[in-house]
């Protein structure tokens, strides 16, 4: 089968590799329908150190099982299944808690020698805790939305959720990719009255406004604190959602919360220590995040897409084969696109 293999920065090649096959008896083997490029994919496109066997790349899809371990029990095959990034047992103390992304016996799809999603097919460890089984075909015109519950929706959600997002509150958007518009869709949905997009790109504000968008701060460092702070009364938002990963961003987000605001961290940290302790402290300013449980979000989210409450496959906006995936990347890379879709 084909599949996407990373080699170094900037390096990303379509290869023959083998089929994947079942290992273990909870195991499936997944055809892949839709996969995508994400933002996170962006970190090793740009520092990733040569390497002469590669990574295997892509850790979103929708699929249909084309095969199940002996000891499978939920998962059938010919089902068209959602596969979150991270795989998961489903029953363990994390799991139960609604944390999969911790299971003790789960990990990250495309690591650890693990096949990527930015392929044709690959192996889903733990398949019965880990695919989310949806009653359509692989032709619902809604797959584009469906895929985001693999990662983006259930990311921008979690940063709404450890920000504690409420009916009335101002919020701030830190971030206009992907993840940060699947973001203010979060804040809408569960009742923000104010809605501010940290971002600069014309074509990403407009779809933020489309989606929930309020207001729009283009500004960056002090002059976006300040910008945020004039537009919510001096005071700063009840809740910040971090969707970018570097350190200003974060930085960004401390300084515009309001004392007794929180922060919710989803985008994958390059820095080695959160900043702004000192202000978190004296302003009373909660800050938390990580890996976002998306599995655990499915059922909330997944009736609002069937029933067309919210639509965040809009941040799809180009759509290329598995020979497009290195310009796919090269495009998300120069901000050329928002989100590239993958058809194998």
């Amino acid at each position: 089968m084909r599949a996407t293999i990373m080699y170094g920065a900037g390096d990303v090649r379509v290869e023959n590799v083998p089929d994947p096959s079942i290992v273990e008896p909870t195991d499936a083997i997944l055809r892949v329908v839709r996969a995508c490029i994400c933002g996170s994919d962006l970190w090793p496109y740009n520092d990733m150190p040569r390497s002469t066997t590669g990574q295997s790349m892509g850790h979103e899809a929708i699929g249909v099982v084309e095969a199940v371990g002996r000891d499978v029990r939920r998962v059938k095959r010919g089902q068209v299944v959602v596969m979150p990034f991270a795989f998961s047992d489903g029953t363990c103390e994390f799991c139960s808690e609604g944390l999969p992304t911790a299971c003790v016996h789960g990990g990250f799809l495309g690591n650890g020698g693990l096949n990527g999603a930015q392929a044709e097919a690959l192996r889903i460890p733990l398949a019965d805790g880990t695919l989310y089984p949806l009653d359509v075909t692989e032709a619902d015109a809604r797959m584009p939305s469906l895929l985001t519950l693999s990662d983006v929706m259930g990311t921008g959600h979690h940063a709404a959720v450890v920000a504690r997002v409420a009916p009335g509150q101002r919020v701030a958007v830190v971030g206009d990719g992907a993840v940060g518009l699947c973001g203010v869709i979060a804040a809408k949905r569960l009742g923000a009255e104010q809605i501010i997009i940290l971002g600069r790109r014309p074509d990403r504000i407009a779809l933020a406004r489309e989606l929930g968008a309020t207001d729009v701060v283009s500004e960056r460092g002090q002059e976006a604190v300040e910008r945020v702070r004039a537009l919510t009364g001096g005071r700063g938002a009840h809740a910040v959602l971090e969707c970018v990963g570097t350190r200003d961003a974060t930085l960004t987000s401390i300084e515009i919360a309001r004392p007794g605001g929180a922060v919710g961290r989803v985008g994958v940290p390059h820095y080695d220590a959160v900043p702004g302790a000192a202000r978190t402290f004296f302003k009373n300013v909660i800050v938390g995040g990580g890996p976002a449980p998306v599995r655990a979000y499915i059922d909330e989210l997944l009736p609002e897409i069937l029933d067309g409450r919210i639509d965040p496959g809009r941040v799809f906006d180009r759509s290329v084969g598995l020979d497009g995936v290195p310009d796919g990347y090269r495009a998300m890379n120069a901000r050329e696109s928002i989100k590239v879709m993958v058809t194998p």
